[in-house]
């Protein structure tokens, strides 16, 4: 047990403390975390021996379920109505399309039976949210036509269908009886229901929590994913469905703390994704991959060339689409951690395949993300795709048109230099304004241009907030009696990477300088680079 948990805190280590330089690489940084893993594995530097299926599907479908959850948490209705059907038909009727489009290949092609090659077509069936938009995001593509609305709702709607599909073919291969019909149905039905309840109780519970428990929110929130994908599971209902729609409700309503949701979110889901690259590079031998590489290497070419695009056409005919988004939107369906977890599926129930599914679906993965996530900033150029007026974060819930607005009080003390002077004398920027007046702890006063401020006047300013976590961060330190700051001026202090831009004591603010010294209680604002 503590070998398991050592690997996965190691990993996570490693993931946090790379992050934000391999964001800035020009491939898809997830790629760097699958090298990362084959390094550390057993053919690799440090030759960790790792074959573990079983936890790896857990550990993977935990992570899965989160990152499909904050999918639909991240749609914008708003952006993505105009863009529904397609994608729903994308995400469904299209992976369809693309499993029996490579099933057919597979099968004529390398030999392979068909249901085995149906089986290959399901488990690479769908698209993937998180490198299609670790991409967009790192390169800040806006899209036209809301073609990058409709990529963010087909990539994270499609991974329950591929898994269906994955489920029925599994089942034939292992000569179950089964029902297609029936269970496609229930899949459907329940993963809906469950969704749609899970999602209206969250919100509901959310506007009407009250407890004194710190981030009680963002915990009630984590219960009702984890609850939204065992539920339906009950009644043979699929999990997957079931937290995309319940993202999709809670992220659309109107909850207390959105914000800080999103934040967590964003972290838990980057980590996730790391994780599950890192664990399946770590998991992959790749000494073996060279006997499924040529394979590989044709379905990768024909998915890419033939079976997307044709699939891709044949729907989006029916939206009258532009040749150039059509042709923008084949490129960019290219495979990720979805398609190998529904590998892992496959391996830990021992169909006996002619190729080792793992090893085949890792392989057209690498390619997939190697080869269309980096062409995908020069296709979109190409192809004059690029809405250079529109702003990326627009197509997430997690985009504020109006940037949030904090608020500030100031206490008017004697001898203030705002003392004694009105409103409208006062020097303030445009973005900074004075919304309430607290006069005598009682008397609430609305503030007017000829409004007199008086000494024991407490203000209310707003102001915009800042937050610009690509760039640097503001982060709040407390000099305690044993802090090693303590007692010593700002020049002895060596800081790396930062700069203390202001400091509170008691109620004064102070823009500190070399000479300042610091003291038991002062509130400390870094900028960390």
């Amino acid at each position: 047990m503590n070998e398991p948990l050592l690997l996965v805190g190691i990993v996570i280590l490693i993931c946090v403390l790379i992050h934000r330089w391999t964001e800035k690489l020009p491939v898809p940084s997830l790629l760097i975390f699958l090298g990362l893993g084959m390094l550390f594995g057993e053919n690799g530097i440090l030759r960790i021996p790792f074959d573990d299926y079983l936890m790896s599907e857990w550990i993977c479908s935990i992570a899965l379920v989160f990152i499909i959850y904050y999918g639909g948490f991240g749609i914008n209705l708003k952006e993505a109505k105009k863009v529904i059907v397609p994608s729903v038909l994308l995400s469904t009727i299209g992976v369809v399309l693309t499993t029996v489009f490579v099933g057919l290949f597979v099968h004529w092609t390398l030999k392979l039976s068909l249901l085995e090659g149906m089986l290959i077509g399901a488990v690479i069936s769908s698209t993937d949210a998180a490198s299609v938009f670790s991409v967009l995001r790192a390169q800040k593509l806006s899209l036209k036509y809301s073609t990058d609305s409709m990529l963010e709702m087909e990539s994270g709607s499609n991974d329950p269908f591929s898994y269906m599909l994955t489920v029925v073919f599994t089942a034939l291969l292992l000569a179950q009886e089964v029902s297609i019909p029936l269970l496609l149905i229930s899949q459907v039905v329940f993963g809906c229901l469950a969704g749609i309840l899970m999602g209206k109780i969250g919100v509901y519970a959310l506007n009407r929590l009250n407890t004194s428990l710190d981030q009680a929110e963002t915990i009630l929130v984590v219960a009702t994913v984890l609850i939204a994908y065992a539920l339906p599971a009950v009644f043979g209902g699929n999990g997957y469905i079931s937290v995309y729609l319940c993202g999709i409700i809670m992220g659309n309503a109107d909850i207390p703390k959105k914000k800080e949701h999103v934040h967590f979110f964003d972290t838990l889901t980057g980590i996730a994704q790391m994780l599950i690259f890192f664990l399946l590079g770590l998991l992959v031998t790749p000494m073996n991959l060279s006997e499924v590489f040529v394979p590989a290497l044709v379905i990768m070419l024909f998915l890419t060339f033939v079976a997307r695009p044709l699939a891709v056409s044949l729907l989006l005919a029916f939206n009258r689409s532009k040749i150039k988004q059509i042709g923008l939107v084949s490129w960019a369906g290219f495979r990720g951690a979805a398609s190998i977890v529904f590998a892992i599926y496959v391996v830990v129930r021992n169909v006996e395949m002619t190729y080792p599914l793992f090893n085949l679906v890792f392989c057209i993965v690498l390619l997939s993300i190697a080869i269309q996530g980096s062409l995908l900033p020069f296709v979109s150029r190409v192809l004059k795709m690029i809405d250079y007026d529109k702003n990326i974060q627009r197509t997430f819930n997690d985009y504020q048109e109006n940037t949030a607005i904090n608020f500030v009080r100031l206490h008017i003390d004697e001898g203030h230099k705002w003392e004694g002077k009105l409103i409208r004398e006062l020097e303030l920027p445009n973005e900074i304004l004075i919304v309430l007046l607290v006069r005598n702890q009682l008397d609430l006063v609305v503030p007017r241009g000829d409004t007199k401020i008086e000494k024991g006047d407490l203000l209310v300013l707003a102001g915009q907030e800042f937050d610009d976590r690509s760039q640097f961060m503001l982060q709040e330190v407390v000099i305690g009696n044993n802090h090693k700051w303590n007692h010593r001026s700002l020049s002895d202090i060596a800081m790396k990477k930062g700069l203390i831009v202001m400091l509170q004591r008691g109620k004064d603010t102070i823009v500190p300088s070399g000479d300042t010294v610091l003291q038991e209680d002062d509130v400390l604002v870094i900028a960390k680079f």
